[in-house]
């Protein structure tokens, strides 16, 4: 059931990466397009894009940075409760540092 689970999360997570980076690109293309249209102009859509891009890059970065955080936080705890578990295995033997 762990397995299941494992994957499931990942599938997740790697959708989310998808729409942190699409959603922001779309919106910024289609306020462009409506701009160009409206002003007459041609150059709205191309820098809305770009825009769209660094903020799909920008919503990316602070979400991996937000998973390797909370992967090391949960690697850190569980690598704390095997210390403990060691330690008192330690003590009960009779076997000190």
């Amino acid at each position: 059931m762990g397995y299941k689970k494992n994957v499931y999360h990942a599938l997740a997570m790697i959708t989310q990466f998808g729409i942190n980076m699409l959603v922001p690109i779309f919106l910024c293309s289609f306020l462009g397009i409506y701009m160009d249209r409206k002003l007459g102009t041609s150059f709205w859509m191309v820098l809305l894009f770009f825009v769209g891009a660094l903020a799909g890059f920008r919503n990316v970065y602070v979400f991996a940075r937000r998973v390797y955080s909370m992967k090391s936080e949960r690697d850190t705890a569980h690598g704390r409760k095997a210390g403990t578990a060691r330690e008192a295995d330690r003590e009960e033997n009779g076997n000190h540092k």
